[in-house]
């Protein structure tokens, strides 16, 4: 049996990432909620098989763990920085599951584990490039305008005049400013680095909002949100519960 931990500064998520896991047969050896906690927790006990990390937490960024200890784990990153953290997430060969997590993708993130076994790797190389990533996000070229296919036609749509991406029908759709919604060829994974993530937000698994596009945001149930958009209003658009505390931080 594996021995994983979770570090995850929202407990309630942290408590249905352990509920997971243990439907996979693995009870997480420790959660631990702050960079603080961590120190102090890796300090006092044998390192695990796998950490279930995520970046931000209550008092820093987790990766303040590793430049006080060094942690001879694997890790799997549960993570918001769904946009322009990826690519040096697999550079390094480091797994890395979006929130809200899904639980399937989360079993295959531990198959994965399971079968590969990957030796302990220096930390603090993979560590400084995703970092280096994090804070000069704007240095990515994101795409600026959609292609279309109208008819017979081909119409170019500005990012800037899309309200949001959504998915139905496993289709990927956009909604533009001129009320209309368009068939697109990329699903919402590939957006992921395409779309500047100051200007659009994965709410949850079927919807990008676009910041100004949002007209209100209302207290929901389970202590969700729901947006209201400026046109768009053929479906609701509510904030998962795991995505709401980066929701509110990228609003700023």
């Amino acid at each position: 049996m594996i021995k994983v931990i979770i570090i995850e500064d929202e407990k309630p998520s942290a408590r249905r990432l352990n509920r997971m896991l243990n439907e996979i047969n693995i009870e997480a050896e420790a959660m631990l909620h702050s960079v603080t906690e961590s120190v102090k927790w890796f300090k006092n006990n044998n390192h695990p098989d796998l950490i279930l990390l995520d970046i931000q937490l209550s008092d820093g960024l987790s990766f303040e763990i590793f430049e006080q200890i060094r942690v001879n784990s694997a890790i799997i990153f549960t993570t918001a920085y769904d946009e322009y953290a990826l690519k040096a997430f697999k550079l390094n060969s480091i797994d890395y599951l979006l929130k809200p997590i899904d639980e399937d993708e989360l079993k295959i993130a531990i198959d994965k584990f399971k079968t590969n076994q990957p030796k302990p790797q220096n930390l603090q190389i993979d560590i400084d490039q995703i970092k280096k990533l994090l804070v000069n996000p704007l240095d990515k070229n994101y795409k600026k305008r959609f292609t279309i296919k109208v008819g017979q036609h081909i119409r170019m749509v500005e990012t800037d005049d899309i309200e949001c991406f959504y998915s139905e029908n496993k289709a990927t759709y956009l909604f533009s400013l001129d009320n209309k919604n368009y068939l697109i060829d990329y699903s919402l994974e590939d957006l992921e680095v395409k779309l500047n993530p100051t200007k659009f937000f994965r709410v949850n698994r079927k919807f990008y909002v676009h910041i100004e596009a949002i007209k209100d945001i209302i207290s929901y149930t389970n202590s969700r949100l729901q947006i209201k958009l400026n046109h768009f209003n053929a479906l609701d658009i509510i904030v998962s519960r795991e995505r709401v505390k980066d929701f509110k931080n990228w609003l700023g």
